[in-house]
């Protein structure tokens, strides 16, 4: 399979499981997807007030310079622990 297939299937998979992530591994598992999809992050910060679109931003911003490829293996690991765990 390749490393786009399984991420693909891991992502879908991912959301399917019972109880919720912490919100931890709910950023980490964010900051990771948009790295895999998109790349360094290409968006101006949310401000102060934003609290939630201000984590994501960080969550995302903490991937900057990880290649697309690193990503989606880190994503994956994870998103295997998670659905492991939950």
């Amino acid at each position: 399979m390749s490393l786009q297939a399984e991420f693909e299937r891991v992502a879908d998979d991912v959301k399917k499981v019972k109880s919720r992530p912490s919100d931890q591994e709910l950023l980490d598992m964010y900051g990771l997807y948009k790295q895999a999809i998109f790349g360094d992050i290409n968006i101006d910060k949310p401000g102060m007030l934003d609290m939630k679109g201000k984590a994501k931003w960080e969550a995302w911003d903490s991937r900057k310079g990880m290649s697309k490829e690193d990503a989606m293996t880190a994503y994956i690991a994870l998103a295997k622990e998670i659905i492991s765990k939950y």
